[in-house]
């Protein structure tokens, strides 16, 4: 964040059918194997992290897998961290196979998205390997079905996962202030994520929701803290799918709209 001046994240979830056609390959793997590429190549200089979708790949068999092991690589060569969107979530030894698969490779992800529904026990795992995003507020349309819905004790379902993840959060805060135990947390519901934010202390929010969804920049200013470091603001299919202009290569429109991201979220947080 500090070395870029921006809190942007890119999500890398691409769609084979929306790749652009300047992309040439026979095989559809390959196809999103160069797309994925070259938009590292293209925003690596100016975004905070990426995102990658790890079910954009793994649909693709051994050849995804193999291909999210090579985004991992060209990251790390090019200083930017990755953020493993796999919201793994299962118990026990289940767990510690998922974190295994996900973290044990020759250059792993800082950190992954986790589902914590099933008790802060079984995030345990991850946290031997990395850092964790905790899904607490999602950005989908049909998330307040369930974490909209009262407690007894009258908070919301999303409240109170937010207090346990604050609760242990607490106990892994690094010389930073801020824990490698993160939140995710929408930004399509701006006033809940305020609320929330007062809920988490030393938290990082990883939020996703920014651009096609609907989420604004500007509204995510309180979730950022005092220095500028609270939150990871996200946009995918805006950014990696951008129109270029009369005469621009696709990689010029994305790197384009990385830049504008990039340059937004730094102004909000307070790093530009």
């Amino acid at each position: 964040m500090n070395r870029r001046g921006t809190v942007a994240c890119v999500g890398l979830d691409p769609v084979l059918e929306r790749v652009p056609a300047a992309v040439e390959a026979s095989d559809p793997a390959e196809r999103l194997r160069r797309f994925s590429l070259e938009i590292i190549e293209s925003v690596a200089d100016t975004v905070a992290c990426i995102k990658v979708q790890s079910a954009c790949f793994e649909r693709l068999g051994a050849a995804g897998s193999a291909i999210i092991d090579e985004l991992l690589i060209a990251a790390s060569d090019r200083d930017l961290p990755v953020i493993l969107d796999a919201k793994r979530g299962d118990v026990g030894v289940s767990a510690a196979h998922y974190a295994h698969a996900a973290f044990v490779r020759s250059r792993p992800p800082g950190w992954i998205t986790v589902n914590g529904y099933l008790g802060m026990e079984t995030l345990e795992p991850y946290l031997m390997h990395g850092g964790v995003f905790v899904l607490v507020r999602t950005s989908n349309a049909g998330s307040g079905e369930f974490q909209t819905l009262r407690l007894e004790d009258g908070r919301t379902v999303s409240e109170g996962m937010a207090d346990l993840v604050a609760s242990l959060a607490a106990s892994r805060r690094g010389p930073s202030g801020w824990s490698d135990v993160g939140a995710v947390v929408g930004a399509t519901q701006p006033d809940e994520a305020a609320v929330l934010r007062n809920r988490m202390p030393g938290v990082i929010f990883l939020v996703p929701g920014i651009g096609a969804q609907g989420g604004r920049v500007e509204d995510c200013q309180p979730l950022c803290g005092e220095d500028g470091h609270g939150a990871v603001l996200t946009a995918s299919r805006s950014v990696i799918y951008a129109e270029p202009t009369a005469g621009d290569s696709w990689q010029s429109a994305v790197k384009a709209a990385a830049m504008q991201l990039a340059e937004q979220t730094g102004n909000v947080a307070g790093l530009r």
